[in-house]
């Protein structure tokens, strides 16, 4: 009998990873290729040859050659070893008390023949009579657990399973008061579940009469997990890398009559919400869009939408709909409906328009306090800002045009923590897209950061625009240093705009070989002269302000008032360009 160690000597890790990974080499034993564990664009994945490790620069996702099968494919480290041991010819023993998945598969294929064996009757019957073909029900082995106490314990006994293997599976359970064993699946039509490997993980069982509970799986066993599974994504799994959207549908039926009509991305959750462990399987196995078709209203699908979870809406498109008819999808492919389905396909409520919506209706975005709501609504989707991350950006660009702001502002906003606790009016008026004039006077406050003494060239008429720069202009005078002006706002919100606006100052580019005291003249230097060129840039911004409201006067005064505001026009205009010829003078 061989070891762990026996297997990892014989396998090389390259020729492991390489039938999931394209590899190409990357230096002495070392290849690269694409992640599998998250989408990049560039190799930033890398297999040490030489080691028998690899390791994600980009998810930081690391292990030796077990670690990458367990992960790769979602298996116990048990179940990893036994495949890669059969890939070496090497026979591996179980350790003693060793539980593994293979044990439980083994025993659900013996309960599946038991199933399969009491179909005919009123199951079948019941399977035909819900529109599925015989060629269907073969397909998707589907059986039947007669009514009685112990018919699968009893037929288990003869063929040497103990009860034990049957309970660890599932498949029996336990009185607590009286310590009796008995079946759990009985007078239900049985649905076998696979993982997206085809290894039979558990049931679903369905009653043919009104008892309850209507619905029964196999409960969470080492093989059964139903936060990991999707019944159907065995079927469906072969379309997704080649464009096949992904449908979530709500029972086992409606993926089934699904299937058995052509619409072969159908799944269906185990009775959960889709979870990161759901995300992170789909995303290895090519998935790109979800579609969440449920038998509800517009108000059952934007729950829908409103519930769910974050790494799903952040690696996939979702849209949520229902069949126009309000049936369920198995009812109406049986009535015959599958134009419906195909409109509520091509159809649906799409995430970013649901979550920026509903933002909108709850907060509205005529005030700063309606868009300090949507902002702060959407956040936790604009936040990613991972390029690949297609849904965060279309979020961020739809609240960008919802509320008037410019893109860059708004990811200033999103990286800063401080920013996100207080997002004041200041706040909102210097991400705001007409804020031409405020970028000036934040521009003008960034070079008397660098120097304060410059505040003696101001003539203290302007009309600060920025509510944080009038701030800091009233009390900034004085000042002898950033750091005197600083102190000024210590712990207040204008304190952050501060910080930044004199990092952004103070970066010294292209002169960083320069001795520090040759940089700060030359920093200085600059700010003196920008504090005049920005000066100009503001008065032309004011200049220009008034143009543009005696051109929306002149739409509606009577004709003889308008040529003495044609004469103003002028006037405006050739002091404008006066500033101009001023600022390339200086």
């Amino acid at each position: 009998m061989g070891t762990k160690e026996d297997v990892r000597a014989r396998l090389n890790i390259a020729d492991v990873v390489g039938e999931y990974v394209r590899l190409t080499p990357a230096g002495k034993g070392r290849m690269k290729g694409l992640c599998p564990f998250h989408k990049e664009k560039t190799p930033s994945f890398q297999v040490d040859t030489e080691k028998g490790y690899y390791h994600c620069f980009g998810c930081k996702a690391s292990g030796d050659v077990f670690g990458f099968v367990q992960q790769v494919e979602s298996l116990s480290f048990g179940d990893a070893l036994r495949k890669l041991a059969d890939r070496a010819g090497i026979q591996i023993d179980a350790k003693y008390g060793e539980k593994t998945s293979r044990d439980l598969y083994e025993v659900n294929a013996f309960a599946l023949a038991y199933f399969r064996s009491h179909l005919p009757g009123p199951a079948l019957d019941y399977l035909r009579g819900r529109g599925l073909s015989d060629e269907t029900i073969a397909a998707f082995e589907l059986g039947y657990a007669p009514d009685g106490w112990d018919g699968l314990l009893k037929l288990a006994r003869t063929k040497g399973l103990t009860e034990r293997q049957l309970l660890e599976a599932g498949l029996l359970t336990e009185n607590p008061e009286n310590g009796r064993i008995y079946d759990r699946f009985r007078g239900r039509v049985m649905f076998p579940i696979r993982d997206h490997l085809g290894r039979l993980v558990g049931f679903g069982g369905r009653v043919l009469d009104d008892s309850k509970p209507k619905y029964l799986n196999t409960p969470e066993t080492a093989a059964f997990k139903k936060g990991e599974l999707l019944y159907g994504l065995d079927r469906a799994r072969t379309g997704l890398g080649s464009g096949t959207e992904l449908v979530v549908v709500e029972g086992y039926m409606d993926v089934i009559s699904m299937h058995q009509h052509g619409f072969t991305g159908a799944v269906a959750s185990l009775g959960t919400a889709l979870t990161a462990e759901h995300a992170q399987l789909l995303e290895r196995l090519g998935a790109q869009s979800i579609v969440l078709m449920f038998d509800q209203d517009g108000a059952g699908l934007k729950a829908t939408l409103a519930g769910l979870d974050q790494t799903i809406g952040a690696r996939f498109r979702v849209r949520a709909t229902s069949v126009p008819s309000g049936k369920d999808p198995a009812d109406a492919l049986f009535s015959g409906d599958e134009a419906g389905i195909r409109q509520a396909l091509a159809g649906g409520l799409d995430e970013v328009k649901y979550r920026v919506q509903a933002a909108t209706e709850k907060y509205g975005v005529d005030t700063n306090e309606g868009k300090r709501g949507v902002l702060m609504e959407l956040l936790p989707r604009m936040q990613n800002l991972d390029p690949l991350d297609s849904i965060a950006q279309d979020m961020r660009t739809a609240a960008c045009e919802l509320l008037g702001i410019r893109p860059g502002a708004l990811l200033d906003w999103i990286g800063s923590k401080a920013k996100r606790r207080t997002l004041t009016d200041t706040h909102l008026a210097g991400m705001s897209q007409s804020g031409g004039e405020e970028e000036h006077e934040l521009a003008l406050l960034r070079q008397l950061l660098v120097d304060p003494s410059l505040l003696a060239k101001l003539d203290g008429s302007m009309p600060w625009r920025n509510e944080a720069v009038r701030k800091v202009m009233l009390a900034a005078r004085g000042a002898q240093s950033s750091d005197d002006i600083l102190d000024l706002f210590r712990g207040q919100p204008e304190e952050q705009l501060l910080i930044r606006l004199m990092f952004e100052g103070r970066d010294s580019g292209s002169l960083s070989r320069a001795s520090s005291q040759e940089y700060e003249q030359k920093v200085t230097a600059y700010a003196a002269a920008a504090v005049d060129d920005i000066q100009v840039t503001l008065n032309i911004d004011a200049l220009k302000n008034e143009v543009e409201l005696l051109k929306k006067q002149i739409a509606v005064v009577p004709p003889a008032e308008q040529t003495a505001l044609l004469g103003q026009i002028s006037e405006l205009q050739r002091a404008i360009e006066a500033e101009k010829r001023a600022r390339r003078g200086n």
